[in-house]
């Protein structure tokens, strides 16, 4: 049984970054899509990125595009959600998700299609 656990969410001022892990047990990620999603104060969750399970190729939504990098290391069960240039608005908890479906990445933002999840990390963006 895949079991996720998140970690790396702290306070940080805007502007600044912040590295999140998603470390997996129980089995390899190496057949999993990864996908980190969100979830601010009186807000429903969104996804933010996904890692796919074929290849390396990876997909951001439009509001952190150019700020926030996915990568995952097999060897080491871990994936990864580096985050840049933070805004307030990025304030949430961080969900790291996975799934041993092919996705189109149409898709791989969309909570239903997950069936692994993290317990969350807190990330705060505030002066």
């Amino acid at each position: 049984q895949l079991q996720l656990v998140e970690s790396g969410g702290a306070l940080v001022q805007p502007g600044g970054s912040l590295r999140l892990s998603c470390t997996a047990s129980g089995v390899s990620i190496a057949p999993y899509m990864i996908a980190w999603f969100r979830q601010a104060p009186g807000k429903e969750r969104e996804g933010v990125s996904c890692a796919s399970n074929i290849g390396a190729s990876t997909y951001y939504a439009d509001s952190v595009k150019g700020r926030f990098t996915i990568s995952r290391d097999n060897a080491k069960n871990t994936v990864y959600l580096q985050m840049n240039r933070l805004k307030t608005e990025d304030t949430a908890v961080y969900y790291c998700a996975a799934t041993n479906e092919i996705l189109l990445f149409g898709r791989c933002l969309i909570q239903g299609e997950y069936a692994y999840w993290g317990q969350g990390t807190q990330a705060i963006v505030s002066s």
